[in-house]
Order: structure tokens, then sequence, then C-alpha cells
């Protein structure tokens, strides 16, 4: 049986460059894909699957709320690459679980794992419950040289734990951050909103 993948990584992970290599790399061998994404991605246009290095690609599918992908034809398919995957509903995540035992055919979801407030996204936890490998994409901390783990948000320079979770953004909202950095930047902005530093505070 066809496996379901799922690779998480934090933001500036390089998630979507890996994801069109994959789908470079498949093509360069003659073998037919399709790219999905949800439709709620549209921060590069509606229908692009962009990385931060510039490359980019157009969707073949882009998954909207209520959608049935039981419906398709993937025939003579060698593989299906879904990016941005943190915002499809659980029930998509079933839908695409089916696929490869139905169809045989393997499928790789690439996506963020937690929120800014640390929390599983729907689809990213309804992932980790059924893919059969889960790998993470490694970068390091925006402030230091750990592992990131956080996405960090930002709303006019400062780092921010509070608000709804989706709100899309990309470098200019988001930076990846280890928990150590994580809880000092957050310390320092709401120290700040008060007037005050962290040596002030004694932290």
């Amino acid at each position: 049986m066809a496996k379901l993948y799922f690779r998480y990584g934090t933001v500036g992970s390089a998630k979507t460059l890996n994801l069109l290599a994959v789908a470079h790399n498949y093509r360069q061998q003659g073998k037919k894909i399709i790219l999905m994404k949800p439709d709620i991605d549209t921060r590069f246009g509606k229908d692009r699957i962009r990385s931060r290095a510039g490359l980019e690609e157009e969707a073949d599918v882009l998954i909207h709320s209520g959608m049935s992908l039981l419906t398709m034809d993937f025939q003579g398919l060698s593989c299906i690459l879904v990016d941005e995957a943190q915002f499809l509903s659980a029930q998509t995540i079933d839908e695409l679980r089916l696929i490869t035992i139905d169809w045989d055919l393997p499928i790789i979801c690439y996506g963020l794992r937690t929120d800014f407030k640390s929390f599983l996204f729907e689809g990213s936890k309804r992932l980790m419950e059924l893919a059969d490998s889960i790998e993470e994409i490694k970068v390091t901390c925006n402030y230091c040289n750990r592992k990131a783990t956080m996405n960090l948000k930002h709303v006019n320079g400062m780092a921010v734990n509070e608000g709804p979770s989706v709100e899309l953004g990309a470098e200019e909202k988001y930076l990846p951050s280890c928990h150590k950095c994580y809880r000092i930047e957050i310390q320092k902005a709401k120290l700040f909103r008060k007037g005050k530093t962290l040596e002030k505070a004694g932290v």
C-alpha cells in the first residue's frame, strides 16, 4: 500500500522548496503528478505554490471547504503533493488517506505543525494521527543557533502570541524560533508595551 507522508517544519524551513524539488524529480523521470493546496492560501496568488526562495508553480487542484477529493480520477498518477496542509480539514486528510489505499498512490503533505500559539492546526493534527511517515524539515532559530520549533508572529515589529490562529503572512509576519527565544521575545514585547525592559524587570 502506498504511504501518506507528512513533512512538517516551522516557517522558513523550505517546505515548499522541498515540495517543488520533489515535483521536479518526478517530472524529470517522465512521471505524472498533481499539486494541491487549500484555496485559503492566497499569499502569492490563489493558484500559486511559491517558496520563499522565489521558485513557484501553479497548483493543479485548489481544495476548498466542503470539497470531496474522492470523486476525482487519479489514474496514471505517480504521486500527489500537497502544500500548506495544515489548513486542510480533518475530513480532507481522511480522504487523502483513503486515496493512498484505493489508488495505491503516495501522497506527500507539507505544512506547519503548530500555529504561533503552539497549538496543532486541524490538518496537522489529523496528519500526525494518520500519516505513515512523519518527517521534520529543520531550520535554525532566527535569534540563535538552536533548532527552530516555534512560529513567532509579529505585529508592527513586535512579537505577539494572541489573535486568530489562521492569519496569512510570510517573513514579514512570522519568524522561526526555538522555545527559549520565543519566550524571551514575547516577554520583551509585553514589557516594552509597559515601558519596561528585561533588565529592569529582572528577567
